[in-house]
């Protein structure tokens, strides 16, 4: 192969190179592993000795010079070495430098409820959702509370008009409403927690929040008693704050249970003093609840409880101010 020839034929080319798959098959053309300068390399072996030399040094030069010009058009159209094109893998995790990874969590209410929702499943609950946008039927009246009650006045609660007349809609205050909804499509045994969001217009301070989050339980079936409620409560009290813990009632009344009581958690510190702490309300299902959802209430007994998330979350965590759940201060939240 005359090596003269070779140099000229891809310096020619080398000029009208306008692309990156143009230098990459230059590249395969010349300098890849079976390209020409390879072949010409391979010619060598079988010259005479007394050409050898000279053979040897024309043929240095002339890949010399074809790799400047492969390297000059490279550069000229920016083309990455060796390849016509970088892909990138989108799905691959991005390349970090050590200590300045941040790893994103659940938020510390949401990690609260799946541990209360995970917890009161291996007691036989399975979960129910209702909507958070109710009417007054399901939040109120199913419930046994009736028109003229404190609970139901328009300051207390985020009403909603409607364009039509029609009752207004209500932001709920309670998930309360859920344990309705599914006594109206789900015939006893029921066995449920209903978590989510509830809404009041209470003002914010360490403890309060206009928007919150509950947990209802509820079990209706035949021999319910109040022995049920309180074992029930017990063993949840136990199993998520540790078993040196006690649990209390205080009597209290709630419209929907009959009788009620306000059960306490009694925590005891390293210094060897305790405090009672309240936790939520909790009650027997009154038979006027089971009557409104065609339930017989000679036949069927139930209990139900509510829990408040974040007082739980701020008990197991040792958290002071409400606020803080909710300003979304990364330093706060990163620590859970």
């Amino acid at each position: 192969m005359n090596l003269d020839e070779l140099l000229a034929q891809a310096q020619q080319e080398l000029s009208s190179l306008s692309s990156a798959d143009q230098i990459e098959a230059f590249r395969i053309k010349y300098l890849g592993s079976k390209g020409l300068l390879k072949v010409a390399s391979d010619q060598l072996k079988s010259l005479p000795n007394d050409q050898k030399r000279a053979y040897g040094a024309k043929l240095n030069s002339v890949k010399q010079a074809v790799q400047s010009g492969y390297d000059a058009a490279k550069d000229r159209l920016g083309s990455s070495a060796g390849s016509a094109e970088v892909l990138v893998d989108i799905t691959e995790p991005g390349r970090i430098t050590f200590g300045d990874y941040h790893p994103g969590s659940l938020h510390i209410v949401h990690q609260t409820i799946d541990a209360l929702t995970e917890l009161f499943g291996r007691m036989g609950f399975s979960i129910a959702q209702g909507p958070e946008l109710e009417d007054e039927f399901h939040n109120f009246e199913a419930l046994n509370v009736p028109r003229h009650h404190p609970a139901r006045d328009p300051l207390d609660n985020f009403y909603l008009q409607r364009p039509s007349g029609a009752a207004p809609f209500m932001l709920r205050s309670q998930t309360s409403s859920v344990q309705i909804r599914v006594l109206e499509t789900h015939k006893p045994p029921v066995r449920i927690i209903a978590p989510g969001r509830v809404y009041r217009p209470d003002t914010v301070d360490a403890t309060h929040s206009f928007m919150f989050h509950q947990i209802e339980g509820l079990v209706v079936d035949e021999d319910i008693t109040m022995v049920d409620l309180k074992t029930c409560i017990d063993q949840f009290a136990k199993a998520f704050f540790g078993a040196d813990v006690e649990t209390r009632f205080r009597p209290s009344f709630f419209p929907f249970t009959e009788p009620s009581a306000e059960f306490d958690v009694r925590f005891h510190y390293a210094d060897g003093s305790s405090k009672w702490v309240e936790l939520g309300g909790c009650g027997m299902v009154d038979p006027n609840v089971l009557e409104t959802v065609k339930i017989d209430p000679e036949k069927y007994t139930g209990f139900a409880f509510g829990l408040g998330v974040e007082r739980i979350a701020m008990r197991k965590h040792g958290i002071e101010d409400i606020r803080l759940l909710f300003e979304n201060d990364v330093r706060f939240l990163k620590q859970f």
